[in-house]
């Protein structure tokens, strides 16, 4: 399930948390004043941010605390807002008030879809590259690939969160659950299995990070 995080700072956007509550979505709503540490959670898939009355205090804020994070990043407005607007904002897209829930949704999941590569069909894709999320098969160059569930997961979990450098500790966490007493090394065995069954010849599809651990490359 994906997870969305709405910072809010007033209660007029509680119409829109219920209908974001009714989405298949984790949604987490943080008053935008205790939010420093949920804007750079890793687990976080798309971000809403209400706008605030002086748009260029809602700029800065978009630039100087938000960017570091790879998370796509809508920002709610009022109607008399967007006048204020130009091709400068860092946004990945605005949601004006009020909204229909369908257009809600569909301007969430196109959000997800840019950063995660889950298209509608619920498969990821990358080159050669395809993953089935709903049947747990594997492509690569259209061939199957046989991957054991925790090697399907640690793939899925890694390319559902491009470009994000994760340390072997939080990949057990992730994947292989706080319950799980296996070390670090196990994670190291896994990507090696996985880098054998889906990379060939100059293709790299896991980057390992000296010194921090493993990512699934944005490009």
């Amino acid at each position: 399930m994906q997870k969305l995080l709405l910072l809010y700072q007033t209660e007029g956007v509680s119409v829109l948390r219920q209908d974001l509550s009714s989405l298949d979505l984790d949604v987490e709503a943080v008053r935008l004043a205790d939010a420093e540490g949920a804007m750079t959670d890793p687990s976080v898939d798309v971000i809403i941010l209400e706008a605030v009355s002086n748009l260029e205090e809602t700029k800065h804020l978009l630039e100087s605390q938000m960017r570091p994070s790879r998370s796509p990043v809508l920002l709610v407005m009022r109607h008399e807002q967007v006048t204020g607007l130009d091709a400068t904002w860092p946004a990945d897209d605005f949601i004006v008030l009020p909204v229909a829930q369908d257009e809600l949704l569909l301007r969430v999941r196109r959000a997800i879809w840019r950063r995660t590569g889950v298209d509608s069909a619920n498969v990821l894709r990358k080159d050669d590259l395809m993953l089935d999320l709903a049947n747990y098969k594997v492509f690569v160059a259209e061939q199957p690939v046989s991957l054991t569930f925790k090697e399907f997961e640690l793939l899925r979990f890694l390319m559902t969160n491009r470009g994000k450098v994760f340390t072997r500790e939080a990949l057990l966490n992730r994947v292989w659950g706080y319950e799980y007493f296996g070390g670090a090394r196990t994670v190291d065995v896994h990507i090696r299995r996985l880098r054998a069954k889906i990379e060939t010849g100059t293709t790299i599809y896991i980057e390992t990070v000296r010194n921090v651990g493993y990512r699934f490359p944005v490009e």
